[in-house]
């Protein structure tokens, strides 16, 4: 049987491949005091366009949702985005609040032009200490005392002229009629007349007794007692009736006089301030105190607050757009709320002085910047700002909110609104809101998407040098040189991870920036270097490496098994990720998988035992389809294997270790051993392309972490997806090694590749004939294929393969024992 010809292995990467060099050299600048500071959002034209649109474009559901902006201080990085776009935005009204007298529970909302709320507050303060001080005074002038005191005589000569006629009868009869106080009621009575004088019953009836008055007498007197006592009602209905009369006539004097002067200060305002709600307000407030506030004799009675105004919104003339940026977005801090105190009895009470405004009430006619993890994290705070942006009307403190004692508390008359609403949220909180809420896509129209990426070039590049030069300005940090622009450019690059792009999480790259500013003062120097930019990275990832430092302790005590050297059959090193915080840590994951005759197909064990996640399956799927795909045999695939992460006790999910897998189990079937000094990532397609996977630096740099504890041999190295080559960041230490040929990276783009790189061993390609060239890894898959369904089907044993000669010849030397 001829041998098939060698194809050449895949060449390693070279060391300039694995990491992208920005050359200080090309800047053009020596320092960052020689940039001009970056303003707010840099890199991202796009989405300040969307945002700008937003803000000036005024209609129905304009609010805006911010995407993909991340850090502690994005809303503040919003706020002055705004401040730089200068938006134009309508002229907001001021906003008060005062008694409503008709319904004392619904507090009436005054609005007024802008600039002015406060101006009238003061002026019905003046009017309140008028009626509290003035009043009084005013009302008892000479003027209108003589007034009241001629109405006075006037009623009291009414009263007279009715008394008198019947005081003549009464003296004819021998009865008296005597005037008496009787409480606040002036009441008068008959008595019987002796010599005269009015004199008391019972000193009447004893004078009788005695003789002193005849019985004749004493009869005449007590039946014309008993004949007017029924006049006497009469006529005293009659005065009172005047007197009430005459009363009111006093009263009426006291009212108009009042009037007048009251008048006299709400015209003043009245004309000063030209709002018809205004000119209401002032009459209900004159006519309260007229008709309910004024004693007889023109003393004021206590009025409370009544008259006094609650100014809850007001702007200085010239003010700019309001931009409220609200952190704390409770239901009471968006809409605002309404005090409570208790009266002496122990009953809460509230009026429209205790009524406050919230942040949406601030933002009026401007902008309201809020996180949207805030305000889902509020209970109730979503939907009643859905509410108030749909109705485009604020509650203040909606009726189910509003007491805490079992009953409604005073209900403010709504405020029309008009703001627009600046979210700020993650990708994942846009799709659960647009799924999940009908009301979001309907207030929520323009959509504003950072990109946490930004283009890899001369532009890009000095946007990081302006970004610095804004950070270190701002906090007067020493000025950065070419080297740590560098640096921190590059370390951009290392987060980004893709081809051509840097990271635009500028809140990460700031605290590197201060990092590194305190350890060059702390060593006394006033310039930053790339030294210091290195020194920074370096210690940021070694205070959050501990999981990383612990797994390499388990690997070097033999707790957890990896090997880095010689070959076994059915064994690979896979490639995972674990994260601990923004820093993300390789680790290689032994996958091993067992083959032998039977029907049940590829078994995943971590589906099985419930630890595979929801893409690892899929890949797995996957990777039976490759399988199908490598092996066309003209019968069913008839063999039983299981493939297992070992040592694995959590979750798995990913696909970035399907190409590994499906290595692993080639090798379990054909018995060809794999190197142990590779390890493999990569995901894979059912044409058995390697597809580009996450994290490849990181699982880099974690193989080689695990190759150089235990000692460095020169043949060890890592698999990637040729689609991540341009992604590559590597360490110093790992680009060092690659340079000095001790360790090595390959991109392949098919499972083919990694196969041979693997087994030393040909891989074969289809034929016209639907076969493989003997002497290559997929011929002895296929005839291991057939020897397995011959005995699946005949219950014939399948002869045993030459496993350890065949791997000694083929695969460069014997397994390990």
């Amino acid at each position: 049987m001829s041998t098939p010809p060698a194809t050449p292995p895949p060449v390693p990467l070279p060391a300039t491949a694995v990491r992208w060099r920005c050359d200080p050299s090309q800047l053009t600048f020596e320092t960052t005091r020689d940039v001009e500071p970056a303003r707010a959002v840099v890199g991202q034209d796009a989405a300040v366009e969307a945002l700008r649109f937003g803000l000036e474009h005024h209609a129905a559901g304009q609010n805006i949702f911010v995407r993909g902006l991340v850090g502690t201080g994005r809303m503040s990085l919003i706020r002055q985005l705004l401040e730089h776009i200068v938006p134009a935005c309508p002229v907001a009204p001021d906003r008060c609040f005062v008694h409503n007298f008709e319904q004392p529970d619904r507090p009436r909302l005054i609005t007024l032009p802008r600039g002015t709320a406060e101006a009238f507050a003061e002026r019905m303060d003046e009017v309140v200490a008028f009626i509290e001080k003035d009043l009084h005074t005013a009302l008892s002038s000479e003027s209108i005392q003589d007034r009241q005191a001629r109405l006075e005589r006037s009623s009291q000569e009414r009263a007279h002229a009715i008394i008198e006629p019947f005081e003549q009868e009464l003296e004819a009869a021998g009865l008296a009629y005597v005037s008496m106080q009787a409480g606040p009621v002036n009441q008068g009575i008959l008595l019987p007349l002796h010599e005269g004088k009015p004199t008391p019953p019972e000193e009447y009836d004893r004078l009788h007794e005695t003789g002193v008055v005849s019985t004749e007498e004493y009869e005449r007197v007590t039946a014309n007692h008993e004949k007017y006592s029924q006049r006497l009602q009469q006529i005293t209905q009659q005065v009172l009736e005047q007197r009430i009369k005459d009363a009111r006539e006093i009263r009426i004097l006291i009212q108009e006089e009042a009037r007048t002067a009251l008048r006299t200060l709400t015209n003043r305002i009245a004309r000063d301030f030209d709002v018809e709600s205004v000119r209401t307000y002032l009459d209900e407030v004159v006519e309260d105190v007229v008709q309910e506030r004024l004693g007889s004799l023109g003393e004021v009675k206590s009025f409370s607050r009544l008259y006094r105004v609650n100014v809850v919104l007001c702007h200085e003339p010239g003010d700019a757009c309001p931009i409220v940026v609200e952190h704390s977005p409770t239901v009471y801090n968006l809409l605002g709320t309404i005090d409570i105190e208790m009266t002496s009895g122990g009953a809460p009470r509230s009026d429209h002085m205790m009524i406050r405004a919230g942040s949406l009430l601030r933002s009026d006619g401007g902008y309201l910047i809020l996180d949207s993890r805030d305000v889902l994290s509020e209970p109730a705070a979503w939907r009643f700002l859905v509410r108030t942006l749909r109705n485009d009307e604020l509650e203040i403190v909606p009726p189910e909110l509003s007491f805490p004692f079992g009953r409604q508390s005073i209900k403010p008359e709504p405020i029309a609104l008009n703001i627009k609403v600046i979210m700020i949220g993650e990708a994942d909180t846009y799709y659960v809101l647009d799924e999940l809420d009908p009301d979001f896509r309907q207030l929520f129209k323009v959509l504003a998407d950072f990109d946490s990426e930004i283009p890899r070039d001369a532009e890009g590049i000095h946007h990081y040098a302006a970004v610095v030069s804004r950070i270190a300005g701002k906090e007067n940090l020493p000025p950065f040189d070419r080297s740590a622009v560098a640096a921190l450019v590059e370390h951009g690059a290392r987060i980004a991870s893709r081809r051509g792009k840097l990271t635009a999480r500028f809140s990460r790259l700031g605290d590197i920036v201060r990092e590194a500013a305190f350890i060059t003062r702390k060593d006394g120097r006033d310039l930053v270097t790339g030294a210091d930019v290195t020194e920074t990275v370096r210690r940021t990832k070694r205070r959050a490496d501990l999981p990383s430092r612990r797994f390499r302790e388990l690997l070097a005590d033999g707790t957890i098994k990896v090997l880095t050297s010689g070959r076994v059959a059915g064994q690979i090193n896979g490639l995972a990720v674990l994260r601990a915080g923004q820093l993300t840590y390789g680790f290689p994951a032994r996958i091993t998988a067992t083959c032998g005759a039977g029907s049940a197909g590829v078994v995943n064990i971590e589906r099985e035992a419930n630890l595979s996640g929801a893409i690892h399956t899929k890949g797995f799927y996957i990777l039976s389809g490759l399988l199908r795909h490598l092996l066309p045999t003209l019968h069913p695939l008839a063999f039983a294997a299981s493939i297992a992460f070992e040592q694995s006790y959590g979750g798995i999910d990913g696909d970035s270790a399907s190409g590994a897998e499906i290595c692993c189990l080639l090798s379990a079937l054909t018995g060809v051993p794999i190197r142990q000094d590779i390890a493999m990532t990569g995901a894979i397609d059912q044409a058995g392309h390697i597809m580009a996977i996450g994290g490849a630096n990181e699982k880099i740099e974690g193989f080689f972490d695990t190759c150089q504890d235990g000692g460095l041999t020169g043949t060890q190295g890592v698999i990637i997806p040729a689609a991540n080559a341009g992604d590559l960041m590597l360490r110093a230490d790992v680009v060092e090694a690659c340079r000095a040929g001790r360790f090595h990276v390959w991109a392949i783009d098919r499972v083919h590749d990694a196969l041979e790189l693997l087994t030393g061993m040909p891989t074969g390609e289809l034929d016209s004939a639907g076969g493989y060239p003997p002497g290559t890894l997929l011929h002895r898959a296929m005839t291991r294929a057939h020897d397995y369904w011959r005995l699946a089907s005949k219950a014939v044993a399948p002869a045993p393969a030459p496993l350890i000669a065949d791997q000694a010849n083929t695969a460069g030397g014997p397994a390990p024992t």
